[in-house]
This record gives structure tokens, C-alpha cells and sequence, in this order.
């Protein structure tokens, strides 16, 4: 009865042992798991092209939009975004344009034309001015900048009047507009900002 007893008693052991190590095993082999994260792990690739950093673009306070109502010269014209969101066009009123696309705004100006004001209103709306972006940190003079088409970290980086001589040259952080997390990048010129974006550079370890 014993001899059984320390058999079985044996083999628990050994299969709790083999689990341990295959645990072991994973955990050395991801280093996220081992360690919570790294800078490996933790770095982004360059999130987009030039392109894709103003396509389906969501407007926010600061922006500007041009709108062309179609044979309707006095409906035309240029608004900004105010603080709270809206957009005040003529006739119309306040439309909510944070959060909405170019598309969008369209399509919520032409449904209030609709109503009681003209037939069937052709519009067209594009951004023409983006709200603008933050760069703070290790540079020789932060804060905020006028957003251009095409805008790199590396650009934004000159535009502050480059880096000092405590930067790390070789990482930066960029928070899009509404996240709350900041994102590590290696800094090259296929880095682009989004309109809104705030950028840090930090200091480097000696």
C-alpha cells in the first residue's frame, strides 16, 4: 500500500515540476510575459503614409472647413469649429461637427437645407485648415504649431528649433488627438503627424 501511495506521490510531483517548466519556458521566450514589456515590444512601426494621416479626417475644435453650396453664393463660404464642437452655417444654424468627417458634415448641412429651404442642395466641403499639433520635451522651443500636409516628426522637430543637447535623437512619443496613451516611435521621415497630435521628445540616459 505505501509503495503505491509514494508512486503516485512521485508522479505528481514530476507533472508539476514538467508544468512549471513549460511555463518557464513561455515566459523566457516572450519577453512581454517575462518583464511586463519592452522597448521591442512596446515600439511601433510608422503608423501611415502621408495620406492616411488626413483620410477620413474627424473634425475638432480649431479646424476649418470651406463649403460650396452649389448656385448658392451666400450659403458659401469659411467656418471654424468652435470650442464646443459646432459649426454655424447661415439659415441653418449650429451643426455638430466633432468627431464627423468631411462626408459627414455634408450630409448633416445638405438634410438641413432639405428641410424647408432648397430642393435639392449639391454641396461640397473640404478642411482648410487643420487643427494644430503640440510638440514638447527635449526641443529649443516647444508648443504648439499650425498642422501642414506631409507633417513629419522630423519636420516637426526643425519647426521647434531642433533638438537640445540633453534629446534622445533616436525616439519620440506621439498621443493622437482623444487617446490618453502615448506611443514610442523611431524617429525617421516616414513618421507623420496627425492633425492634433502631441509629440514629446525625451531626454536621453547618459
Amino acid at each position: 500500500m505505501s509503495s503505491v501511495v509514494k508512486h503516485k506521490s512521485k508522479g505528481w510531483i514530476a507533472a508539476v515540476f514538467g508544468a512549471a517548466m513549460v511555463c518557464l519556458s513561455v515566459m523566457s521566450a516572450s519577453p512581454t510575459l517575462a518583464s511586463g514589456s519592452s522597448d521591442a515590444a512596446a515600439e511601433r512601426s510608422p503608423p501611415m503614409t502621408a495620406a492616411d494621416a488626413v483620410k477620413d479626417y474627424r473634425l475638432g475644435a480649431g479646424d476649418q472647413v470651406r463649403v460650396t453650396v452649389y448656385g448658392e453664393k451666400d450659403l458659401s463660404g469659411e467656418f471654424s469649429v468652435s470650442t464646443s464642437g459646432k459649426i454655424s452655417f447661415p439659415l441653418v444654424g449650429e451643426i455638430d461637427a466633432d468627431g464627423k468627417t468631411i462626408k459627414e458634415i455634408e450630409a448633416a448641412l445638405e438634410a438641413k437645407l432639405k428641410d424647408g429651404y432648397i430642393v435639392d442642395p449639391k454641396i461640397s466641403a473640404e478642411v482648410l485648415v487643420f487643427r494644430p499639433y503640440y510638440i514638447l520635451g527635449e526641443v529649443n522651443k516647444p508648443g504648439q504649431y499650425p498642422y501642414t500636409n506631409g507633417l513629419t516628426a522630423i519636420k516637426a522637430v526643425a519647426t521647434a528649433q531642433g533638438f537640445t543637447y540633453r534629446a534622445n535623437t533616436k525616439k519620440i512619443l506621439i498621443r493622437h488627438s482623444g487617446d490618453t496613451v502615448e506611443v514610442p516611435y523611431t524617429l525617421s521621415d516616414v513618421v507623420y503627424l496627425q492633425p492634433g497630435d502631441t509629440v514629446r521628445v525625451l531626454e536621453r540616459f547618459f
